[in-house]
């Protein structure tokens, strides 16, 4: 019974850690709508880069495969979670090209493209692979490779605020979500006993934490709202 009781506790919190993850992922989301708001306003992209959105759309297309049945069961909140971060990605890119110079259109394009290309060898490619075990672990990988690239791409960030001392570039509750989202999904991953989703999670909450620390240190150092929300993360 003791054993049963353990199970249900770990279950449940594992779908709380999920669910948590899930809401705050899409407070990430949502993020970059002021951006738009500004280049439609605009009716020109500007300096503004459309790579964030590509990167992040590749890497949520990836996690949303890991996350199916066909590769690891019982993972229904990273499908759901990359799911809703590939579609939001999606309509960022479009809007993008919408506005954007035609020089600058045809490149975005290209390597929307190349994502999907990517993602398609990935798909294709795993499901070829007849042993379940060694699917879960080539596209495990592939995921959890994915999420420390984008985890790491904050170094510079950090980098830039302790040259400038300021945190015009680092926003509190941007950084301060994305702590809580990749947070949860380390707890999600330690209680799924999924190292291809906790590994990462470790890096992404140690950087996170960083950049909350600095934040405090720095915050009476003149700063503004960030331009930008250089990547938006999905699981």
């Amino acid at each position: 019974m003791s054993l049963f009781n353990g199970y249900f506790i770990c279950e449940v919190g594992k779908d709380a850690a999920g669910i948590a993850g899930n809401i705050f992922a899409f407070g990430l989301f949502v993020s970059p709508i002021p951006t738009f708001r500004r280049i439609i306003g605009n009716g020109s992209t500007d300096m503004f880069s459309g790579l964030p959105y590509i990167y992040s759309l590749l890497n949520c297309l990836i996690c949303l495969w890991y996350g199916t049945p066909l590769i690891a069961p019982d993972n229904l909140l990273i499908t759901t979670v990359n799911s809703i971060g590939a579609a939001f990605q999606l309509v960022y890119i479009v809007l993008f090209l919408m506005y954007v110079e035609k020089p600058r259109k045809m490149r975005m394009f290209g390597l929307l493209l190349a994502v999907f290309g990517i993602f398609g060898i990935i798909l294709v490619g795993s499901l070829k692979i007849t042993d379940s075990s060694m699917r879960r672990m080539l596209v495990g990988f592939l995921s959890c490779a994915s999420l420390i690239s984008l985890f790491v791409s904050p170094l510079f960030i950090i980098k830039l605020v302790i040259r400038t001392k300021s945190v015009e570039f680092m926003p509190f509750y941007l950084s301060l979500s994305t702590f809580l989202m990749i947070a949860s999904f380390l707890l999600y991953g330690l209680l799924s006993d999924d190292a291809f989703i906790y590994v990462s999670d470790i890096l992404g909450t140690v950087l996170t934490m960083i950049q909350l620390v600095l934040y405090f240190y720095y915050k009476s150092s003149p700063s503004n709202e960030s331009r930008e929300t250089l990547i938006v993360s999905c699981r």
